[in-house]
């Protein structure tokens, strides 16, 4: 039977790692995408301030970070399905090559720190640029492909799987498609890099919000996909906002998502991305739209599963 999570962003902010785990367990969940993006900000990666510890420190000193969201899963009885890795990851400028090795050191910190967590999972987020300094198709390809081969002998130690996700760029408020938007593209990219590693080592994070924005049908993206999704990032907005909102808050068809889900056979565990509920919502309301989401996710499973 499908597992539901959610994402530990939001919550985890406000209240910590462990009574986070303990909110996800009253409101339903059976496990979590683990927020360890938390322990590398977006702005200290732009800002080239990556922590020491995971660019020098010995393994032990490393594992010990991840130590919060191990132990918490485990006391309460929570599954770390999957984990976020920080990001971006991938910089540019005239000189970032050495800066962009030393985030594939954090990477590898953090593939590491999953197996810590007993978390097979591992989001990657593509390496990309934004709107103003977007590569052409074939260098973007070149780059992505060797900079996940690089993660591969990590992920074989470690026993954990890379997860490659659609993306978007913004520019005037307009929204356009990004690394791994295109369906097809993203089936290649996950193909040729399991074919590089020599077995399953990459599988694909759906991101429902990013299909949406990019005008993509949820239904026929997964079927296109099939077996080689190993993760979601399930959430709702506008079609015009990355909000990460519950279900039914936006615009998604959730009865294509359902036919997807039916479609593919969908087996694995099914996780929310809708940290955003925490800043729209009153915090005594949030708790209870974890909730909501909770049932959300077990009737969205019980209708593909029948």
């Amino acid at each position: 039977m499908m597992k539901i999570a959610v994402q530990t962003g939001g919550p985890e902010e406000r209240l910590g790692v462990d009574a986070t785990y303990r909110l996800v367990k009253e409101a339903g969940f059976d496990a979590v995408d683990a927020n360890i993006d938390h322990l590398v900000s977006g702005r200290d990666l732009h800002d080239r301030k990556i922590p020491e510890i995971f660019l020098t420190g010995s393994d032990k000193e490393c594992a010990e970070r991840f130590l919060p969201w191990k132990e918490a899963a485990e006391k309460y009885g929570i599954d770390n399905y999957q984990a976020h890795a920080p990001f971006p990851s991938y910089v540019y400028d005239e000189n970032s090559e050495e800066y962009n090795d030393q985030i594939l050191t954090m990477l590898r910190r953090m593939i590491m720190g999953c197996d810590v967590m007993n978390c097979r999972n591992l989001i990657i987020h593509p390496f990309f640029l934004g709107y103003e300094q977007q590569l052409d198709p074939e260098k973007e390809w070149e780059i992505n492909v060797d900079r996940y081969s690089r993660l591969i002998p990590e992920a074989k130690k470690y026993g954990v799987t890379i997860n490659l996700e659609n993306m978007f760029m913004a520019k005037r408020g307009k929204i356009y498609a990004a690394c791994c938007s295109d369906i097809t593209t993203a089936c290649r990219y996950v193909d040729t890099l399991n074919g590089i590693a020599g077995g399953k080592q990459f599988g694909f994070c759906l991101d429902t919000g990013h299909l949406l924005l990019v005008g993509l049908d949820v239904k026929n993206a997964m079927i296109e996909l099939g077996d080689r999704i190993t993760a979601f990032h399930v959430h709702d907005n506008d079609g015009a906002h990355d909000q990460h909102l519950a279900p039914y808050m936006g615009v998604l068809d959730w009865n294509r998502f359902v036919e997807g889900l039916k479609a593919i056979g969908y087996n694995k565990t099914m996780s929310f991305e809708t940290f955003n509920i925490w800043n729209v919502m009153d915090e005594e309301i949030a708790p209870k739209m974890m909730k909501f989401i909770a049932e959300c996710g077990r009737t969205f499973a019980r209708r593909a599963e029948a």
